[in-house]
């Protein structure tokens, strides 16, 4: 085993990425949403929407980072939820919201994969689902006895409103955002290519596939998933979808498999998600644990509704 190859390969793989599928998918998104935002659109979105989602423990503010996850990256709805803790939303409605986050999927690997086969539309439609069920299990059941404090209702249009930004400065400040972004996940692509070559050469991909495959064979799961939900519980999305990315232009993993497996593993439960997550401040990462058992039911219901459907195509 040379590990100095194997380091090389991964570095290779990471920027590979990083410059030719996030930092393109993602500024297109960014500016989209920027401009969105510049001329109050999206504010007012968010109002016509809030009441919608109040059944679901949710807020207007909430809808911004479900918005902000499915369409532009895993990390942009932190400044959101740091944004609601400081406004002194409740800690039922924190915990439903990042409940919502966990359960769904992220724009920086839905969009690069569908060229590679993925479902988008289906997938975000899916993702969204999931979400407000995670949301709505975590305001009835597992947060319920979390303090409800007096809610915020007009400070959506307020944070949102229109600003007198020109579409240059918009391009501009959203490709700044979206190039730092995609750059500060290379480290993390790089570490994770790494230990997969290194389990990969030395058998232990291998042999845990054997060890797993009569589990996998009973419950009719393909063992090529085993390689990816590996790497997407230890290093997260990104590491995934690098990972993903290859199996998919070698052969070894199809469209209809990815599609299939997409509702279990594109969500930001995962140990790089939940540290991001709950970094956004003190009061969210006291709430994770309600938080984290109605993700849970919510990718369970986007894992099973995905496979359902694309089992029968």
């Amino acid at each position: 085993m040379n590990i100095i190859e194997i380091i090389m390969a991964s570095g290779r793989s990471a920027v590979d990425i990083a410059l030719y599928t996030l930092i393109p998918v993602m500024v297109v998104m960014m500016v989209i949403m920027k401009y969105l935002e510049s001329v109050g659109i999206l504010a007012r979105i968010i109002n016509i929407t809030a009441p919608l989602l109040k059944p679901f423990g949710l807020t207007g503010l909430s809808l911004f980072a479900l918005i902000q996850l499915n369409f532009v990256s895993f990390a942009a709805p932190v400044a959101t939820l740091a944004m609601m803790e400081k406004k002194g939303v409740s800690d039922r409605h924190l915990a439903a919201t990042l409940a919502m986050l966990f359960a769904m999927g992220q724009a920086n690997v839905l969009y690069p994969l569908a060229p590679l086969g993925l479902h988008w539309l289906s997938s975000v439609v899916i993702s969204v689902i999931g979400g407000l069920i995670a949301g709505a299990m975590t305001w009835y059941v597992f947060g319920r006895k979390l303090p409800v404090k007096e809610v915020i209702s007009a400070e959506d249009a307020e944070v949102h409103s229109p600003q007198n930004n020109g579409l240059l400065y918009i391009i501009n400040s959203a490709g700044a955002e979206s190039i730092r972004l995609a750059l500060g996940a290379v480290p993390m692509l790089i570490l994770s290519l790494t230990v997969v070559g290194i389990l990969k050469a030395v058998g232990g991909i291998a042999l845990l596939e054997h060890a797993l495959s009569p589990l996998m064979h009973s419950l009719n799961i393909p063992t090529v998933l085993i390689m990816p939900a590996l790497v997407k519980c230890l290093a997260g999305g990104t590491a995934y979808l690098g990972v993903a990315s290859e199996l998919l232009k070698n052969g070894t993993l199809n469209a209809h498999t990815l599609n299939a497996s997409a509702g279990w593993l594109i969500q930001t439960f995962d140990l790089p998600g939940i540290g991001i997550m709950l970094g956004a401040g003190f009061r969210v990462a006291r709430v994770a644990r309600f938080a984290m058992l109605g993700a849970l039911v919510g990718i369970a219901a986007r894992g099973i509704l995905q496979a359902v459907i694309f089992a029968s195509l």
